[in-house]
Protein backbone atom coordinates (compact mmCIF):
# COMPACT_ATOMS: atom_id res chain seq x y z
CA UNK A 1 0.00 0.00 0.00
CA UNK A 2 1.47 3.35 -1.03
CA UNK A 3 1.70 6.27 1.37
CA UNK A 4 -0.72 8.19 -0.87
CA UNK A 5 -3.32 5.42 -0.67
CA UNK A 6 -2.80 5.09 3.07
CA UNK A 7 -3.42 8.82 3.52
CA UNK A 8 -6.55 8.64 1.35
CA UNK A 9 -8.00 5.78 3.39
CA UNK A 10 -7.28 7.58 6.66
CA UNK A 11 -9.10 10.67 5.38
CA UNK A 12 -12.08 8.65 4.21
CA UNK A 13 -12.31 6.88 7.56
CA UNK A 14 -12.18 10.15 9.50
CA UNK A 15 -14.88 11.65 7.28
CA UNK A 16 -16.99 8.55 7.79
CA UNK A 17 -16.61 8.94 11.56
CA UNK A 18 -17.70 12.57 11.33
CA UNK A 19 -20.80 11.60 9.35
CA UNK A 20 -21.62 8.71 11.69
CA UNK A 21 -21.44 10.99 14.72
CA UNK A 22 -23.52 13.64 12.95
CA UNK A 23 -26.28 11.11 12.36
CA UNK A 24 -26.19 9.82 15.93
CA UNK A 25 -26.18 13.36 17.31
CA UNK A 26 -29.13 14.46 15.16
CA UNK A 27 -31.07 11.33 16.14
CA UNK A 28 -30.00 11.59 19.78
CA UNK A 29 -29.89 7.82 19.54
CA UNK A 30 -27.41 5.23 18.32
CA UNK A 31 -24.15 3.43 19.00
CA UNK A 32 -21.03 5.58 18.59
CA UNK A 33 -18.45 3.40 20.37
CA UNK A 34 -18.71 0.27 18.23
CA UNK A 35 -19.26 2.31 15.09
CA UNK A 36 -15.98 4.15 15.50
CA UNK A 37 -14.05 0.96 16.30
CA UNK A 38 -15.28 -0.67 13.08
CA UNK A 39 -14.85 2.21 10.63
CA UNK A 40 -11.29 1.51 9.51
CA UNK A 41 -12.05 -2.08 8.46
CA UNK A 42 -15.19 -0.97 6.63
CA UNK A 43 -13.29 1.81 4.87
CA UNK A 44 -10.66 -0.62 3.64
CA UNK A 45 -13.23 -3.12 2.35
CA UNK A 46 -15.43 -0.65 0.50
CA UNK A 47 -12.76 1.68 -0.85
CA UNK A 48 -9.91 -0.70 -1.54
CA UNK A 49 -10.88 -4.35 -1.58
CA UNK A 50 -14.41 -5.31 -2.48
CA UNK A 51 -15.66 -5.76 -6.02
CA UNK A 52 -18.72 -3.48 -5.89
CA UNK A 53 -20.40 -0.90 -8.10
CA UNK A 54 -22.53 1.86 -6.54
CA UNK A 55 -24.19 2.40 -9.93
CA UNK A 56 -25.26 -1.26 -9.93
CA UNK A 57 -25.56 -2.27 -6.26
CA UNK A 58 -27.21 -5.61 -7.10
CA UNK A 59 -24.73 -6.85 -9.69
CA UNK A 60 -24.42 -10.64 -9.51
CA UNK A 61 -20.66 -10.92 -9.07
CA UNK A 62 -20.34 -8.22 -6.41
CA UNK A 63 -18.57 -9.16 -3.21
CA UNK A 64 -20.93 -9.39 -0.24
CA UNK A 65 -20.60 -7.87 3.22
CA UNK A 66 -22.74 -8.61 6.28
CA UNK A 67 -22.56 -6.42 9.39
CA UNK A 68 -23.67 -8.93 11.98
CA UNK A 69 -23.19 -6.34 14.74
CA UNK A 70 -25.98 -4.36 13.11
CA UNK A 71 -26.18 -1.68 15.80
CA UNK A 72 -22.88 -0.30 14.42
CA UNK A 73 -24.68 0.63 11.20
CA UNK A 74 -23.87 4.38 11.45
CA UNK A 75 -20.34 3.47 10.37
CA UNK A 76 -21.55 1.28 7.52
CA UNK A 77 -24.08 3.86 6.35
CA UNK A 78 -21.42 6.57 6.31
CA UNK A 79 -18.97 4.44 4.33
CA UNK A 80 -21.69 3.46 1.85
CA UNK A 81 -22.68 7.09 1.37
CA UNK A 82 -19.10 8.23 0.83
CA UNK A 83 -18.64 5.38 -1.65
CA UNK A 84 -21.61 6.70 -3.64
CA UNK A 85 -24.42 4.26 -2.85
CA UNK A 86 -26.67 7.11 -1.71
CA UNK A 87 -26.45 10.81 -0.87
CA UNK A 88 -24.65 11.75 2.35
CA UNK A 89 -27.61 14.07 3.09
CA UNK A 90 -29.57 10.94 4.05
CA UNK A 91 -27.33 10.46 7.08
CA UNK A 92 -28.80 13.42 8.95
CA UNK A 93 -32.10 11.53 9.12
CA UNK A 94 -30.65 8.47 10.86
CA UNK A 95 -33.28 6.67 12.98
CA UNK A 96 -35.98 9.21 12.11
CA UNK A 97 -39.50 8.16 11.17
CA UNK A 98 -39.71 7.59 7.42
CA UNK A 99 -35.94 7.51 6.88
CA UNK A 100 -34.43 4.54 5.06
CA UNK A 101 -31.56 4.62 7.55
CA UNK A 102 -32.94 2.99 10.66
CA UNK A 103 -31.18 1.66 13.74
CA UNK A 104 -30.23 -1.60 12.02
CA UNK A 105 -29.45 -2.26 8.34
CA UNK A 106 -32.27 -3.26 5.97
CA UNK A 107 -31.48 -4.91 2.65
CA UNK A 108 -34.95 -3.95 1.41
CA UNK A 109 -34.47 -0.21 1.91
CA UNK A 110 -30.81 0.66 1.52
CA UNK A 111 -28.63 0.32 -1.60
CA UNK A 112 -25.47 -1.61 -0.81
CA UNK A 113 -26.83 -3.59 2.14
CA UNK A 114 -26.58 -7.33 1.43
CA UNK A 115 -28.35 -8.63 4.55
CA UNK A 116 -30.71 -7.18 7.15
CA UNK A 117 -29.21 -7.62 10.60
CA UNK A 118 -29.94 -6.75 14.19
CA UNK A 119 -30.46 -9.84 16.32
CA UNK A 120 -26.91 -10.65 17.35
CA UNK A 121 -25.42 -13.80 15.84
CA UNK A 122 -27.84 -14.12 12.97
CA UNK A 123 -25.91 -11.97 10.50
CA UNK A 124 -22.89 -14.24 10.68
CA UNK A 125 -25.05 -17.28 9.99
CA UNK A 126 -26.54 -15.48 6.98
CA UNK A 127 -23.03 -14.72 5.70
CA UNK A 128 -22.19 -18.43 5.92
CA UNK A 129 -25.29 -19.20 3.87
CA UNK A 130 -24.31 -16.61 1.26
CA UNK A 131 -20.82 -18.12 1.04
CA UNK A 132 -22.22 -21.63 0.68
CA UNK A 133 -24.44 -20.57 -2.22
CA UNK A 134 -21.47 -18.94 -3.95
CA UNK A 135 -19.46 -22.14 -3.58
CA UNK A 136 -22.21 -24.43 -4.87
CA UNK A 137 -23.17 -22.22 -7.81
CA UNK A 138 -19.64 -20.92 -8.53
CA UNK A 139 -20.85 -17.31 -8.65
CA UNK A 140 -17.41 -15.76 -8.40
CA UNK A 141 -17.60 -13.48 -5.37
CA UNK A 142 -16.15 -13.35 -1.85
CA UNK A 143 -18.16 -12.92 1.32
CA UNK A 144 -17.06 -10.73 4.23
CA UNK A 145 -18.71 -10.37 7.63
CA UNK A 146 -18.09 -8.57 10.91
CA UNK A 147 -19.13 -9.58 14.40
CA UNK A 148 -18.57 -7.84 17.71
CA UNK A 149 -16.58 -9.44 20.50
CA UNK A 150 -19.60 -9.19 22.81
CA UNK A 151 -21.67 -10.78 20.06
CA UNK A 152 -19.37 -13.80 20.26
CA UNK A 153 -21.18 -14.71 23.48
CA UNK A 154 -24.08 -15.88 21.30
CA UNK A 155 -24.04 -19.64 20.77
CA UNK A 156 -25.13 -19.12 17.20
CA UNK A 157 -21.71 -17.67 16.40
CA UNK A 158 -20.05 -21.00 17.17
CA UNK A 159 -22.68 -23.04 15.35
CA UNK A 160 -22.00 -20.90 12.28
CA UNK A 161 -18.25 -21.34 12.75
CA UNK A 162 -18.70 -25.12 12.74
CA UNK A 163 -20.90 -24.86 9.64
CA UNK A 164 -18.36 -22.76 7.71
CA UNK A 165 -15.53 -25.15 8.52
CA UNK A 166 -17.55 -28.25 7.67
CA UNK A 167 -18.49 -26.89 4.24
CA UNK A 168 -14.98 -25.51 3.65
CA UNK A 169 -16.13 -21.99 2.90
CA UNK A 170 -12.71 -20.71 1.91
CA UNK A 171 -14.10 -17.56 0.27
CA UNK A 172 -15.59 -16.39 3.58
CA UNK A 173 -13.65 -13.89 5.70
CA UNK A 174 -14.86 -12.88 9.15
CA UNK A 175 -13.68 -9.82 11.06
CA UNK A 176 -14.01 -9.78 14.85
CA UNK A 177 -14.22 -6.21 16.17
CA UNK A 178 -12.27 -6.95 19.34
CA UNK A 179 -12.62 -3.68 21.29
CA UNK A 180 -13.01 -5.59 24.59
CA UNK A 181 -16.13 -3.71 25.69
CA UNK A 182 -19.88 -4.26 25.46
CA UNK A 183 -22.89 -2.40 26.81
CA UNK A 184 -22.44 -3.77 30.35
CA UNK A 185 -18.68 -3.30 30.54
CA UNK A 186 -15.63 -5.46 29.83
CA UNK A 187 -16.48 -8.59 27.90
CA UNK A 188 -14.16 -10.69 30.05
CA UNK A 189 -16.21 -9.72 33.12
CA UNK A 190 -19.65 -9.99 31.55
CA UNK A 191 -19.07 -13.37 29.86
CA UNK A 192 -15.46 -14.14 29.00
CA UNK A 193 -15.23 -15.67 25.51
CA UNK A 194 -11.64 -16.79 26.12
CA UNK A 195 -8.98 -16.73 23.41
CA UNK A 196 -10.56 -16.16 20.02
CA UNK A 197 -7.46 -17.53 18.29
CA UNK A 198 -7.72 -20.90 20.02
CA UNK A 199 -11.48 -21.19 19.62
CA UNK A 200 -11.61 -20.44 15.90
CA UNK A 201 -8.57 -22.66 15.26
CA UNK A 202 -10.34 -25.50 17.07
CA UNK A 203 -13.29 -25.06 14.68
CA UNK A 204 -10.96 -25.37 11.68
CA UNK A 205 -10.52 -21.73 10.70
CA UNK A 206 -7.48 -19.89 9.35
CA UNK A 207 -6.75 -17.37 12.12
CA UNK A 208 -4.94 -14.03 12.14
CA UNK A 209 -4.75 -11.28 14.77
CA UNK A 210 -4.02 -7.69 13.77
CA UNK A 211 -4.28 -4.04 14.76
CA UNK A 212 -7.75 -3.26 13.40
CA UNK A 213 -6.83 0.39 12.87
CA UNK A 214 -3.78 -0.28 10.68
CA UNK A 215 -4.71 -0.28 7.01
CA UNK A 216 -1.46 -2.03 6.14
CA UNK A 217 -2.17 -4.85 8.59
CA UNK A 218 -5.78 -5.13 7.41
CA UNK A 219 -4.62 -5.39 3.79
CA UNK A 220 -1.97 -8.02 4.53
CA UNK A 221 -4.43 -10.12 6.55
CA UNK A 222 -7.07 -10.01 3.81
CA UNK A 223 -4.49 -11.05 1.23
CA UNK A 224 -3.40 -13.95 3.45
CA UNK A 225 -7.03 -15.00 3.89
CA UNK A 226 -7.45 -15.25 0.13
CA UNK A 227 -4.63 -17.81 -0.04
CA UNK A 228 -6.20 -20.13 2.55
CA UNK A 229 -8.33 -23.17 1.77
CA UNK A 230 -10.19 -22.66 5.06
CA UNK A 231 -12.69 -20.03 6.16
CA UNK A 232 -10.66 -17.14 7.56
CA UNK A 233 -11.11 -15.02 10.65
CA UNK A 234 -9.24 -11.78 11.24
CA UNK A 235 -9.33 -10.80 14.90
CA UNK A 236 -9.04 -7.02 14.91
CA UNK A 237 -7.72 -5.46 18.10
CA UNK A 238 -9.59 -2.15 18.13
CA UNK A 239 -10.45 0.74 20.42
CA UNK A 240 -14.08 1.42 21.20
CA UNK A 241 -14.78 5.04 20.29
CA UNK A 242 -11.56 5.29 18.25
CA UNK A 243 -10.67 8.86 17.31
CA UNK A 244 -12.61 10.67 20.01
CA UNK A 245 -10.59 10.88 23.23
CA UNK A 246 -13.43 10.91 25.73
CA UNK A 247 -15.20 8.01 23.99
CA UNK A 248 -12.16 5.77 23.66
CA UNK A 249 -12.18 2.61 25.83
CA UNK A 250 -15.35 3.81 27.54
CA UNK A 251 -18.24 1.34 27.66
CA UNK A 252 -20.59 4.20 28.51
CA UNK A 253 -20.44 5.23 24.86
CA UNK A 254 -21.71 1.89 23.59
CA UNK A 255 -25.22 3.15 22.97
CA UNK A 256 -25.39 6.82 23.99
CA UNK A 257 -25.65 9.89 21.76
CA UNK A 258 -23.46 12.91 22.51
CA UNK A 259 -24.98 16.15 23.73
CA UNK A 260 -24.20 19.42 21.96
CA UNK A 261 -20.97 20.24 23.81
CA UNK A 262 -19.73 16.65 23.53
CA UNK A 263 -20.56 16.53 19.83
CA UNK A 264 -18.70 19.77 19.15
CA UNK A 265 -15.66 18.47 21.00
CA UNK A 266 -15.74 15.16 19.09
CA UNK A 267 -16.03 16.96 15.74
CA UNK A 268 -13.14 19.25 16.63
CA UNK A 269 -10.90 16.29 17.51
CA UNK A 270 -11.68 14.42 14.29
CA UNK A 271 -11.20 17.54 12.17
CA UNK A 272 -7.83 18.16 13.81
CA UNK A 273 -6.80 14.64 12.78
CA UNK A 274 -8.03 15.34 9.25
CA UNK A 275 -6.08 18.60 9.06
CA UNK A 276 -2.93 16.76 10.10
CA UNK A 277 -3.22 14.58 6.98
CA UNK A 278 -3.46 17.54 4.60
Amino acid sequence: MTNKKLSELKKISLNAKLLALEGIYNAQSGHPGGSLSATDVLTYLYFEKMNINPADPDMKKRDRFVLSKGHACPALYSVLALRGFFDTAELKDLRKLGSMLQGHPSMHEIPGIDMSTGSLGQGFSAACGIALREKREKLGFRTYAMIGDGESQEGQIWEASMFASHYKLSKLTLFVDFNKLQIDGEIKKVMNPGKFEDKFAAFGWHVQTINGHSFKEIEKAVENAEKSNQPSVIICKTVKGKGVSFMENNAGWHGKAPKAEEYEKAVAELKTQLDALS
